[in-house]
């Protein structure tokens, strides 16, 4: 999967899984809310049942001749009776009738009052502790529900977001495809003009077309560079690399001379800077990937009659123009595929991402320093 896939499949699950977990927590709270409420309901009926059992006794008490009167107890849960003033008669806990009933989290109360009066009670006040079992019991099974939910949702926004990507992907392929199409057709016409090209210039039968000879030479260079790119490009992940030590001083002379009549076109005053016997361990198709983007996008978007500064050592490869340049929120995504910094100029937008591509390969760094209207500098640096 591309990182373009996985960008869009991640931003899909993250809106997908964060508002399903959202609702999703909050139907499981309103649930819990109503269950506890109800669980809390059904506990504190059963008080108001005790207190039927507890005003029946009483009232046996009242009718007793006993000279002894026994207060009724019930396992686990206190009661008490208070007088028409609402003073304390007697019972398993004393709290004051004159203020509402107590607010704990953890006891239920029921008050009720006494027609007729027993043993002189006009209120009863009874008390228990909630039980917490079935409200834990009720937390970990909305847990339980909200994990296996969690579950079932992620797996099923993964599939609906390859889903998603799917029409990407496919667009994807077929660009690829086409790219893979297109190199293998541009192969043989390329190779052939620049084959006449060069067994004209060698055997000089026209001379006095060297104008026009130059003007197909560069078109056909660049063409020969496009293709080279959009093979790199279409063979980059199954791309097999044989390092070797290359001389980059020795290559970048080279690829000078490559560009020379494009240069030339534009009137360009070209300086170097270039330290002999500068040695990497590199891929030479790397290599010149490296060098042919960075040059052609410093001719392609350079002023005509401007500067083109190149420089090479031991620490860096530096390629300075004083081109059309970069806006500023451009620059982070310049390197991207496809993206073009200007549309002033044709491209694909592909020779700053193929360059990334082999700067991070080998480990290099890459910094682009541009302003709008004053030129670009990027910095190739494989020395830490």
């Amino acid at each position: 999967m591309l990182s373009s896939e996985k960008k869009s499949l991640f931003r899909f699950l993250a809106i997908y899984l964060s508002s399903t977990f959202l609702l999703f927590s909050l139907a499981s709270w309103i649930f819990y809310l109503s269950a506890k409420h109800h669980l809390l309901d059904h506990q504190a009926q059963s008080l108001e049942i005790e207190a039927a059992y507890l005003k029946n006794r009483l009232r046996l008490l009242h009718q007793s001749d006993a000279p002894k009167l026994v207060y009724p107890k019930r396992k686990g849960i206190d009661s008490a009776i208070y007088d028409l003033d609402k003073g304390y008669i007697f019972g398993t806990f004393d709290h004051n009738l004159s203020y509402d009933a107590p607010q704990e989290k953890t006891k239920l109360y029921h008050k009720e009052r006494l027609q007729p009066y027993y043993l002189g009670a006009a209120y009863m006040l009874l008390m228990r502790d909630i039980d917490e079992k079935p409200i834990v019991d009720l937390q970990r099974n909305i847990l339980l529900f909200m994990l296996a939910g969690g579950i079932f949702f992620s797996i099923l926004g993964y599939f609906l977001g390859r889903l998603f990507v799917a029409p990407m992907r496919q667009s994807i392929e077929q660009m690829n495809q086409f790219i893979q199409d297109t190199t293998h057709e541009l192969n043989t016409p390329i190779s052939t003009i620049l084959t006449n090209i060069e067994m004209i210039e060698t055997f000089e039968k026209h001379p006095q077309s060297s104008a026009e000879l130059t003007r197909i030479a560069i078109a056909s260079k660049t063409l020969s560079r496009i293709y080279d790119d959009l093979t790199y490009l279409s063979l980059n992940h199954n791309y097999h690399r044989q390092i070797v030590s290359l001389d980059m001083s020795q290559l970048l002379h080279e690829r000078i001379l490559y560009f020379e009549a494009m240069i030339e076109a534009k009137s360009l005053r070209l300086s170097y800077d270039i330290q002999s016997d500068v040695i990497l361990e590199i891929d030479r198709n790397d290599a010149l990937r490296l060098i042919d983007n960075l040059l052609s996008n410093a001719i392609k978007y350079n002023r005509p009659g401007g500067t083109l500064h190149i420089a090479l050592n031991q620490n860096y490869f530096l390629v300075k123009d004083s081109g059309i340049g970069i806006n500023r929120k451009d620059l982070e995504s310049v390197k991207k595929r496809f993206k073009r910094a200007s549309k002033s100029e044709g491209g694909f937008g592909i020779g700053l991402n193929i360059v990334d591509q082999v700067v991070r390969s080998y480990g290099f760094t890459i910094e682009i320093n541009s302003k709008e209207n004053s030129g670009t500098e990027v910095w190739i640096r494989w020395s830490k």
